[in-house]
Protein backbone atom coordinates (compact mmCIF):
# COMPACT_ATOMS: atom_id res chain seq x y z
CA UNK A 1 0.00 0.00 0.00
CA UNK A 2 3.06 2.29 0.04
CA UNK A 3 2.36 3.52 -3.49
CA UNK A 4 -1.14 4.75 -2.63
CA UNK A 5 -1.39 8.54 -2.78
CA UNK A 6 -1.80 10.40 0.50
CA UNK A 7 -3.11 13.48 -1.30
CA UNK A 8 -6.81 14.38 -1.56
CA UNK A 9 -8.23 17.16 -3.73
CA UNK A 10 -11.53 18.78 -2.75
CA UNK A 11 -13.12 20.45 -5.78
CA UNK A 12 -15.68 23.03 -4.68
CA UNK A 13 -17.93 25.20 -6.82
CA UNK A 14 -17.55 28.97 -6.32
CA UNK A 15 -19.75 30.28 -3.53
CA UNK A 16 -20.75 26.86 -2.20
CA UNK A 17 -19.26 27.71 1.22
CA UNK A 18 -20.56 30.68 3.19
CA UNK A 19 -17.01 31.28 4.42
CA UNK A 20 -14.23 29.56 2.50
CA UNK A 21 -11.68 29.98 5.30
CA UNK A 22 -13.83 27.97 7.71
CA UNK A 23 -14.14 25.16 5.19
CA UNK A 24 -10.40 25.21 4.56
CA UNK A 25 -9.65 25.01 8.29
CA UNK A 26 -12.00 22.07 8.76
CA UNK A 27 -10.54 20.21 5.77
CA UNK A 28 -6.98 20.84 6.96
CA UNK A 29 -7.74 19.39 10.40
CA UNK A 30 -9.45 16.32 8.92
CA UNK A 31 -6.61 15.68 6.47
CA UNK A 32 -3.98 16.08 9.19
CA UNK A 33 -5.82 13.65 11.46
CA UNK A 34 -5.37 10.94 8.81
CA UNK A 35 -1.80 11.90 7.85
CA UNK A 36 -2.92 13.22 4.47
CA UNK A 37 -2.18 16.27 2.34
CA UNK A 38 -4.42 18.26 0.03
CA UNK A 39 -7.25 20.72 0.44
CA UNK A 40 -9.84 22.77 -1.41
CA UNK A 41 -8.71 23.57 -4.95
CA UNK A 42 -10.19 24.72 -8.23
CA UNK A 43 -9.26 21.62 -10.21
CA UNK A 44 -7.93 18.14 -9.54
CA UNK A 45 -4.14 17.75 -9.54
CA UNK A 46 -4.02 13.97 -9.80
CA UNK A 47 -5.93 10.93 -11.03
CA UNK A 48 -7.02 9.50 -7.67
CA UNK A 49 -10.49 9.69 -6.20
CA UNK A 50 -11.53 13.27 -5.45
CA UNK A 51 -14.15 14.99 -3.32
CA UNK A 52 -16.52 17.27 -5.23
CA UNK A 53 -18.84 19.86 -3.66
CA UNK A 54 -20.85 21.05 -6.69
CA UNK A 55 -23.83 22.69 -5.01
CA UNK A 56 -27.31 21.29 -4.42
CA UNK A 57 -28.78 19.68 -7.53
CA UNK A 58 -25.83 20.54 -9.77
CA UNK A 59 -24.68 17.59 -11.90
CA UNK A 60 -20.99 16.68 -11.90
CA UNK A 61 -19.01 16.41 -15.11
CA UNK A 62 -17.31 13.10 -14.44
CA UNK A 63 -14.95 13.20 -17.41
CA UNK A 64 -11.91 14.53 -15.46
CA UNK A 65 -12.25 12.00 -12.62
CA UNK A 66 -11.92 8.27 -12.11
CA UNK A 67 -14.02 8.28 -8.94
CA UNK A 68 -15.86 10.90 -6.88
CA UNK A 69 -17.16 11.32 -3.36
CA UNK A 70 -19.95 13.88 -3.74
CA UNK A 71 -20.74 16.19 -0.83
CA UNK A 72 -23.90 18.28 -0.52
CA UNK A 73 -24.08 20.33 2.65
CA UNK A 74 -27.89 20.27 2.78
CA UNK A 75 -30.34 17.43 2.49
CA UNK A 76 -31.12 16.32 -1.07
CA UNK A 77 -31.92 13.24 -3.10
CA UNK A 78 -29.04 10.79 -3.56
CA UNK A 79 -26.90 11.16 -6.66
CA UNK A 80 -26.42 7.68 -8.13
CA UNK A 81 -24.62 8.81 -11.30
CA UNK A 82 -21.92 6.45 -12.63
CA UNK A 83 -18.54 7.18 -11.10
CA UNK A 84 -19.89 8.61 -7.85
CA UNK A 85 -18.75 6.10 -5.25
CA UNK A 86 -20.69 7.63 -2.41
CA UNK A 87 -22.82 10.72 -1.80
CA UNK A 88 -22.53 12.39 1.60
CA UNK A 89 -25.52 14.67 2.05
CA UNK A 90 -27.27 16.64 4.72
CA UNK A 91 -24.39 16.70 7.21
CA UNK A 92 -23.54 20.39 6.84
CA UNK A 93 -19.96 21.56 6.60
CA UNK A 94 -18.86 18.53 8.65
CA UNK A 95 -19.66 16.51 5.54
CA UNK A 96 -16.14 17.42 4.39
CA UNK A 97 -14.65 15.55 7.34
CA UNK A 98 -16.77 12.49 6.64
CA UNK A 99 -15.81 12.64 2.96
CA UNK A 100 -12.08 12.78 3.78
CA UNK A 101 -12.44 9.80 6.09
CA UNK A 102 -14.36 7.91 3.39
CA UNK A 103 -11.60 8.48 0.83
CA UNK A 104 -8.96 7.50 3.39
CA UNK A 105 -10.58 4.17 4.28
CA UNK A 106 -11.41 3.40 0.65
CA UNK A 107 -7.80 3.96 -0.46
CA UNK A 108 -5.90 2.35 2.37
CA UNK A 109 -8.33 -0.29 3.67
CA UNK A 110 -10.63 -1.14 0.75
CA UNK A 111 -13.45 -3.60 1.02
CA UNK A 112 -15.70 -5.28 -1.53
CA UNK A 113 -19.21 -3.95 -2.08
CA UNK A 114 -21.70 -6.82 -2.30
CA UNK A 115 -25.40 -6.36 -3.09
CA UNK A 116 -27.97 -8.36 -1.16
CA UNK A 117 -30.96 -6.94 -3.08
CA UNK A 118 -31.92 -4.90 -6.11
CA UNK A 119 -32.12 -1.44 -4.50
CA UNK A 120 -28.84 0.57 -4.45
CA UNK A 121 -29.00 0.80 -0.66
CA UNK A 122 -29.29 -2.97 -0.27
CA UNK A 123 -25.55 -3.50 -0.10
CA UNK A 124 -22.76 -4.18 2.35
CA UNK A 125 -19.01 -3.74 2.40
CA UNK A 126 -17.14 -6.96 3.04
CA UNK A 127 -13.60 -7.07 4.38
CA UNK A 128 -11.89 -10.42 4.91
CA UNK A 129 -8.64 -10.74 6.90
CA UNK A 130 -5.40 -11.88 5.34
CA UNK A 131 -4.62 -15.49 6.15
CA UNK A 132 -6.48 -18.73 6.53
CA UNK A 133 -10.07 -18.95 7.71
CA UNK A 134 -12.67 -19.72 8.61
CA UNK A 135 -13.08 -16.27 10.17
CA UNK A 136 -15.60 -15.12 12.76
CA UNK A 137 -17.92 -12.51 11.27
CA UNK A 138 -18.72 -9.05 12.62
CA UNK A 139 -21.93 -7.62 11.16
CA UNK A 140 -21.99 -3.83 11.60
CA UNK A 141 -25.29 -1.94 11.61
CA UNK A 142 -24.87 1.82 11.65
CA UNK A 143 -27.04 4.35 13.44
CA UNK A 144 -28.13 7.87 12.61
CA UNK A 145 -31.69 8.14 13.97
CA UNK A 146 -32.94 5.88 11.14
CA UNK A 147 -32.40 8.84 8.75
CA UNK A 148 -30.97 8.55 5.24
CA UNK A 149 -28.33 11.23 5.55
CA UNK A 150 -26.36 8.87 7.81
CA UNK A 151 -24.82 5.90 6.04
CA UNK A 152 -22.53 2.97 6.67
CA UNK A 153 -19.39 5.09 6.41
CA UNK A 154 -20.03 5.80 10.12
CA UNK A 155 -18.73 2.29 10.84
CA UNK A 156 -15.65 2.32 8.56
CA UNK A 157 -13.09 2.76 11.35
CA UNK A 158 -14.64 -0.03 13.37
CA UNK A 159 -14.81 -2.32 10.34
CA UNK A 160 -11.13 -1.79 9.57
CA UNK A 161 -10.11 -2.35 13.20
CA UNK A 162 -12.13 -5.56 13.55
CA UNK A 163 -10.77 -6.90 10.26
CA UNK A 164 -7.23 -6.33 11.53
CA UNK A 165 -8.21 -8.27 14.66
CA UNK A 166 -9.22 -11.30 12.58
CA UNK A 167 -12.93 -10.77 11.94
CA UNK A 168 -14.45 -10.80 8.52
CA UNK A 169 -16.55 -7.63 8.62
CA UNK A 170 -19.89 -7.09 6.87
CA UNK A 171 -20.73 -3.37 7.11
CA UNK A 172 -24.39 -3.16 6.20
CA UNK A 173 -26.27 -0.43 4.38
CA UNK A 174 -30.07 -0.51 4.35
CA UNK A 175 -33.04 1.58 3.29
CA UNK A 176 -34.12 4.13 5.88
CA UNK A 177 -37.77 4.93 6.69
CA UNK A 178 -37.58 8.66 6.01
CA UNK A 179 -37.26 7.77 2.31
CA UNK A 180 -38.81 4.31 2.40
CA UNK A 181 -40.74 2.56 5.21
CA UNK A 182 -39.99 1.04 8.61
CA UNK A 183 -40.73 -2.49 7.37
CA UNK A 184 -38.42 -1.99 4.37
CA UNK A 185 -35.60 -1.14 6.76
CA UNK A 186 -36.10 -4.04 9.16
CA UNK A 187 -36.54 -6.40 6.21
CA UNK A 188 -33.26 -5.18 4.71
CA UNK A 189 -31.32 -5.82 7.90
CA UNK A 190 -32.74 -9.35 8.08
CA UNK A 191 -31.84 -9.93 4.41
CA UNK A 192 -28.31 -8.62 4.97
CA UNK A 193 -27.80 -11.08 7.82
CA UNK A 194 -29.17 -13.97 5.75
CA UNK A 195 -26.89 -12.98 2.85
CA UNK A 196 -23.87 -14.17 4.84
CA UNK A 197 -24.65 -17.63 3.50
CA UNK A 198 -23.70 -16.51 -0.01
CA UNK A 199 -21.16 -13.68 0.31
CA UNK A 200 -17.62 -14.65 -0.74
CA UNK A 201 -15.00 -15.61 1.81
CA UNK A 202 -14.20 -18.39 4.26
CA UNK A 203 -16.64 -17.34 6.98
CA UNK A 204 -17.48 -19.17 10.20
CA UNK A 205 -21.25 -18.70 10.45
CA UNK A 206 -21.27 -20.30 13.89
CA UNK A 207 -19.40 -17.22 15.17
CA UNK A 208 -21.42 -14.28 13.86
CA UNK A 209 -21.49 -11.18 16.06
CA UNK A 210 -23.98 -8.37 15.44
CA UNK A 211 -22.78 -4.88 16.38
CA UNK A 212 -25.39 -2.10 16.24
CA UNK A 213 -24.72 1.52 17.13
CA UNK A 214 -27.43 3.90 18.37
CA UNK A 215 -30.47 3.32 16.12
CA UNK A 216 -28.50 0.36 14.78
CA UNK A 217 -28.49 -1.10 18.29
CA UNK A 218 -32.26 -1.40 18.11
CA UNK A 219 -31.98 -3.04 14.68
CA UNK A 220 -29.25 -5.45 15.80
CA UNK A 221 -31.17 -6.76 18.79
CA UNK A 222 -34.44 -6.95 16.85
CA UNK A 223 -32.90 -8.96 14.03
CA UNK A 224 -31.14 -11.17 16.59
CA UNK A 225 -34.50 -12.05 18.15
CA UNK A 226 -36.04 -12.56 14.72
CA UNK A 227 -33.19 -14.86 13.61
CA UNK A 228 -33.98 -17.70 15.99
CA UNK A 229 -34.37 -20.92 13.99
CA UNK A 230 -33.02 -19.41 10.77
CA UNK A 231 -29.87 -20.56 8.93
CA UNK A 232 -27.84 -17.57 10.18
CA UNK A 233 -28.36 -16.95 13.89
CA UNK A 234 -25.83 -14.73 15.66
CA UNK A 235 -23.74 -16.19 18.44
CA UNK A 236 -23.75 -12.74 20.09
CA UNK A 237 -25.50 -9.39 19.58
CA UNK A 238 -23.94 -6.14 20.84
CA UNK A 239 -25.82 -2.91 21.45
CA UNK A 240 -23.48 0.09 21.29
CA UNK A 241 -25.41 2.99 22.87
CA UNK A 242 -28.54 1.51 21.38
CA UNK A 243 -32.10 2.80 21.44
CA UNK A 244 -33.41 -0.29 23.20
CA UNK A 245 -36.78 1.00 24.39
CA UNK A 246 -38.71 2.67 21.58
CA UNK A 247 -41.61 3.70 23.80
CA UNK A 248 -39.32 5.65 26.13
CA UNK A 249 -37.44 7.00 23.13
CA UNK A 250 -40.70 8.32 21.73
CA UNK A 251 -41.83 9.74 25.07
CA UNK A 252 -38.49 11.56 25.58
CA UNK A 253 -38.53 12.85 21.96
CA UNK A 254 -35.04 11.47 21.32
CA UNK A 255 -33.36 12.86 18.22
CA UNK A 256 -36.08 15.49 17.73
CA UNK A 257 -38.78 12.86 17.34
CA UNK A 258 -36.62 10.31 15.52
CA UNK A 259 -38.59 7.30 16.76
CA UNK A 260 -42.06 8.45 15.72
CA UNK A 261 -40.70 9.96 12.50
CA UNK A 262 -39.18 6.60 11.58
CA UNK A 263 -42.14 4.43 12.57
CA UNK A 264 -44.68 6.91 11.25
CA UNK A 265 -46.69 7.39 14.45
CA UNK A 266 -46.41 7.94 18.16
CA UNK A 267 -46.56 4.89 20.44
CA UNK A 268 -50.32 5.11 20.96
CA UNK A 269 -50.94 5.01 17.22
CA UNK A 270 -48.60 2.12 16.36
CA UNK A 271 -48.25 0.05 19.53
CA UNK A 272 -47.94 -3.26 17.67
CA UNK A 273 -44.99 -2.02 15.58
CA UNK A 274 -43.29 -0.48 18.61
CA UNK A 275 -43.54 -3.69 20.60
CA UNK A 276 -42.40 -5.90 17.71
CA UNK A 277 -39.38 -3.66 17.13
CA UNK A 278 -38.38 -2.56 20.62
CA UNK A 279 -35.73 -4.86 22.13
CA UNK A 280 -37.02 -4.44 25.68
CA UNK A 281 -40.43 -5.67 24.53
CA UNK A 282 -38.83 -8.71 22.88
CA UNK A 283 -37.14 -10.04 26.00
CA UNK A 284 -35.99 -12.73 26.33
CA UNK A 285 -34.26 -12.42 22.95
CA UNK A 286 -33.02 -16.01 22.97
CA UNK A 287 -29.56 -14.86 21.82
CA UNK A 288 -26.61 -13.96 24.08
CA UNK A 289 -26.02 -10.25 24.03
CA UNK A 290 -23.93 -7.41 25.37
CA UNK A 291 -25.11 -3.90 26.26
CA UNK A 292 -22.50 -1.12 25.99
CA UNK A 293 -22.90 2.49 27.14
CA UNK A 294 -20.76 5.60 27.52
CA UNK A 295 -21.29 7.67 30.65
CA UNK A 296 -21.18 11.04 28.86
CA UNK A 297 -23.75 10.03 26.26
CA UNK A 298 -27.26 11.49 26.18
CA UNK A 299 -28.51 10.67 29.69
CA UNK A 300 -31.74 9.30 28.22
CA UNK A 301 -29.80 6.74 26.19
CA UNK A 302 -27.67 5.86 29.21
CA UNK A 303 -30.79 5.35 31.30
CA UNK A 304 -32.43 3.25 28.59
CA UNK A 305 -29.39 0.94 28.37
CA UNK A 306 -29.17 0.54 32.14
CA UNK A 307 -32.89 -0.19 32.45
CA UNK A 308 -32.74 -2.61 29.54
CA UNK A 309 -29.83 -4.50 31.07
CA UNK A 310 -31.64 -4.79 34.41
CA UNK A 311 -34.68 -6.23 32.67
CA UNK A 312 -32.64 -8.61 30.50
CA UNK A 313 -30.47 -9.80 33.40
CA UNK A 314 -33.61 -10.73 35.34
CA UNK A 315 -34.56 -13.22 32.62
CA UNK A 316 -33.00 -16.30 31.04
CA UNK A 317 -30.84 -14.56 28.43
CA UNK A 318 -27.06 -14.53 28.76
CA UNK A 319 -26.41 -10.79 28.93
CA UNK A 320 -23.54 -8.59 30.17
CA UNK A 321 -23.07 -4.86 30.53
CA UNK A 322 -20.11 -2.56 29.84
CA UNK A 323 -20.06 1.11 30.77
CA UNK A 324 -17.11 3.38 30.18
CA UNK A 325 -15.94 6.94 29.58
CA UNK A 326 -16.79 9.04 26.56
CA UNK A 327 -19.72 10.26 24.54
CA UNK A 328 -22.07 8.73 22.03
CA UNK A 329 -19.39 7.83 19.47
CA UNK A 330 -16.78 6.51 21.91
CA UNK A 331 -18.40 3.09 21.70
CA UNK A 332 -17.45 2.80 18.01
CA UNK A 333 -14.09 4.59 18.23
CA UNK A 334 -11.21 2.09 18.08
CA UNK A 335 -9.02 4.45 20.12
CA UNK A 336 -11.39 4.56 23.11
CA UNK A 337 -11.15 2.49 26.28
CA UNK A 338 -14.84 1.61 26.10
CA UNK A 339 -14.46 0.21 22.61
CA UNK A 340 -11.40 -1.85 23.57
CA UNK A 341 -13.19 -3.24 26.62
CA UNK A 342 -16.06 -4.24 24.36
CA UNK A 343 -13.79 -6.03 21.88
CA UNK A 344 -12.04 -7.91 24.69
CA UNK A 345 -15.40 -9.13 26.00
CA UNK A 346 -16.51 -10.18 22.52
CA UNK A 347 -13.23 -12.00 21.97
CA UNK A 348 -13.61 -13.83 25.29
CA UNK A 349 -17.01 -15.07 24.13
CA UNK A 350 -16.21 -15.78 20.47
CA UNK A 351 -12.51 -16.61 20.54
CA UNK A 352 -10.09 -17.15 17.72
CA UNK A 353 -9.35 -13.50 16.91
CA UNK A 354 -5.96 -11.82 16.74
CA UNK A 355 -4.21 -9.65 19.29
CA UNK A 356 -4.19 -6.05 18.16
CA UNK A 357 -0.78 -4.52 17.54
CA UNK A 358 -1.47 -1.44 19.68
CA UNK A 359 -2.69 -3.34 22.74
Amino acid sequence: MNDVSKHIDIIAAPGVFADLATAQELAARALDARGLSGGIVGAATGSDEVIVVPGDGIPIDMSPYTSVVRVDLGQCTPDRSPGIRTHIRGRGLDGLRFAIDSVYFHRFHPGTIVSYGDHPEQRGELRVPVGDGPFPVAVLIHGGCWRSRWEFDLMDAMAVDLTERGFATWNVEYRRPDEHEWDAMTGDVASALAALETVPGDLDLSRVVLFGHSAGGQLALQVAADSIGKPVTPALAVSLAGVLDLRVGDERWLGEGAVSNAIGARFAGAQETYEASSPISRLPLGVPHLVVSAVSDDPNLLEISRAYYAAAAAGPDSVDYIEGPGGHFAVIDPTSDTYRDTVREVDARIGGTRDHASE
